[in-house]
């Protein structure tokens, strides 16, 4: 399994019901970048239409199946510093 980075982005203001952005690439840089442009995930192409920035809210080093387990779980309010949280290290919850 390749490790990267997972990363969670949140939004000036919900997008409907999204409120957050839960991705993962090789590249941190290069994929900000693509959605910054309005390429890539949808969602976020989306948003950036309808004038919604957002923020890098935190980082953690993992593979694509740690992506899809914090997809899975839902809740990306409870894991952003931006909404009030305080992560505690080390914590992918």
């Amino acid at each position: 399994m390749t490790t990267g980075t997972v990363y969670l982005l949140h939004f000036d203001r919900p997008y409907a019901h999204a409120g957050h952005y839960t991705g993962w690439t090789t590249d941190l840089a290069a994929r900000l970048a693509e959605h910054a442009a309005g390429h890539g995930a949808r969602l976020l192409a989306v948003a950036k239409a309808a004038g919604i920035g957002w923020t890098l809210a935190r980082i953690w080093t993992g593979s694509r199946a740690d992506e899809r387990a914090l997809k899975r779980q839902g809740g990306a309010s409870r894991r952003c510093p931006l909404c009030g949280v305080t992560p505690r290290n080390g914590d992918r919850r």
